[in-house]
């Protein structure tokens, strides 16, 4: 196996076990094996969708203006899917921007729920 293809794989593996896709203890270690081993993708594939994952939590992360913590991220083919909740339109609508503008991803599929309220103006 060439080095760098080694690398990328450890790296990839990393990240899925990091990302929950992969059982982490002893016990759920052969159902995170039987899980991987039922998806369709192939494993760059699913190296790729891993990546696109951390890039796009980790952007939204980034951001002061976005609660990141309230948003999951799943990739499924190079489509990145948000789910949780936002304050704002202009909340869901950065989210959305930030996801889109992150190498690989081909579309963004938001699933955002707008939670807050916003009062424009309290005089009676």
């Amino acid at each position: 196996m060439h080095q760098g293809t080694r690398s990328i794989l450890l790296v990839s593996l990393s990240l899925l076990l990091l990302s929950g896709c992969v059982a982490a203890v002893i016990g759920g270690a052969a159902m995170g094996g039987y899980q991987l081993g039922k998806d369709s993708r192939s494993m760059a594939q699913v190296a790729t969708d891993v990546k696109i994952t951390a890039s796009v939590k980790a952007a939204l992360i980034r951001n002061n203006t976005i609660r990141a913590w309230d948003i999951n991220v799943d990739t499924f083919e190079n489509l990145v899917i948000l789910h949780g909740h936002v304050e704002n339109q202009a909340e869901y609508k950065l989210a959305e921007e930030i996801a889109a503008a992150i190498k690989g991803v081909k579309s963004v599929d938001s699933r955002l729920k707008i939670v807050g309220v916003e009062i424009k103006d309290r005089s009676y």
